[in-house]
């Protein structure tokens, strides 16, 4: 890395990320702790080495100028294909789910770094394309860039990662423009076509998945059942109050109470410890690393640089969204992992690969006046 990057990278950007990771690592310590004497589960100490990947990951990726990801753009998005194929082949289930490739000691999850190939590819499609979207231009997109890895993802299934797709795609399509008549036309044909997809939609989804949208439109249907785990969450966020339990005294995590309490959960097992104003303050940080995010879009030097730092910030932020949605009984539980907070090794290392993207497009903001 030269001094010119060295001079203008983004320390503001990585310090918050930093921050955000060392509050998940100790919070899933605490949530995963045992209740009495004896070995401590070693979920904190992976999730630390796979915060050192990113951080490497994160560098290696501020190392080279962004411009090349768009001229690799669609290898990049025929690889993230394969390996979602590959998934669908010989992934290996746990769960209910068949998400994971198996590499001996370790597995990853290829539907967290394909979300990433998604926006790199389709933010490159979109700049390329100078006059306002036709809706057959906007029906070719989806066909040709979304469905297939949207189909994949559902069969896993991996909801919120296809949900998110889904939701990229049209904040991309319309932030890039489309012409009036589409709008329109795209907005009857949605309100009519509801029924029907619902319909296909409920389905495909599976028995707990199925659960999850009958606990959260009716939450006291079954607290003790199909609304068990939404109900625990709620009882540790509120169990917070204002200032929290205090650290290693929270009880919803070590008495097992809350299901996937350091993946999924780990915002309630922090407010039940930190309380509302841990909680306000984490969202604090979460909000000042969105707010340069956008403020690294809107002074990128390009509109690939420009659409692909706004995409990559849609992303995150409906990640941190939904994850605290449904972490509050706002939203339906649909697996949406909290950015840098939830344990999980490929989540970690995508987000902070997309971080280093963001990274070296405000680093190379100038580079049109040298």
């Amino acid at each position: 890395m030269n001094k010119y990057l060295i001079k203008n990278f983004d320390w503001f950007m990585l310090t918050t990320v930093l921050l955000i990771s060392l509050i998940g690592v100790i919070t899933i310590f605490s949530a995963t702790r045992p209740l009495e004497e004896g070995g401590h589960s070693n979920f904190y100490i992976k999730q630390f080495i796979w915060v050192f990947i990113g951080i490497i990951g994160l560098i290696t990726v501020v190392s080279f100028d962004y411009v090349w990801l768009g001229r690799a753009s669609y290898i990049i998005y025929v690889l993230g294909i394969g390996l979602l194929l590959a998934t669908y082949i010989i992934g290996r289930a746990g769960g209910g789910a068949q998400r994971w490739i198996s590499l001996g000691v370790f597995s990853f999850q290829p539907s967290e770094l394909f979300k990433l190939c998604f926006v790199v590819m389709f933010t490159r499609y979109l700049t390329l394309i100078k006059a306002p979207l036709s809706g057959w231009a906007v029906i070719k997109a989806f066909l040709a860039f979304t469905a297939l890895p949207f189909f994949l993802l559902l069969k896993q299934p991996d909801l919120g990662t296809a949900l998110i797709l889904i939701l990229l795609f049209a904040f991309l399509t319309l932030i890039r423009g489309v012409k009036r008549n589409v709008v329109f036309f795209l907005l009857i044909a949605g309100i009519i076509s509801i029924p029907f997809l619902g319909n296909i939609f409920w389905d495909e989804l599976r028995d707990y998945q199925k659960n999850r949208l009958v606990a959260f439109m009716e939450p006291d249907v079954d607290p003790s059942g199909i609304g068990y785990q939404i109900t625990q969450s709620k009882v540790a966020i509120g169990s917070g109050k204002f200032l929290g339990k205090g650290f290693l005294k929270g009880t919803q995590g070590p008495f097992r109470f809350l299901p996937e309490k350091h993946t999924d959960f780990i915002f309630s097992m922090f407010a039940e410890e930190w309380g509302f104003l841990g909680s306000i303050v984490l969202l604090l940080i979460y909000l000042g690393f969105v707010y340069r995010s956008i403020d690294t879009a809107k002074n990128a030097k390009d509109d690939f640089g420009r659409l692909l730092a706004t995409g990559i910030t849609f992303m995150l932020s409906m990640y941190i969204v939904f994850n605290m949605g449904m972490a509050m009984g706002l939203l339906p539980i649909i697996g949406i992992p909290l950015p840098f907070m939830s344990y999980g090794g490929t989540a970690l290392l995508s987000n902070f690969i997309a971080v280093g993207i963001l990274i070296s497009i405000r680093a190379r903001r100038f580079d049109l006046f040298y």
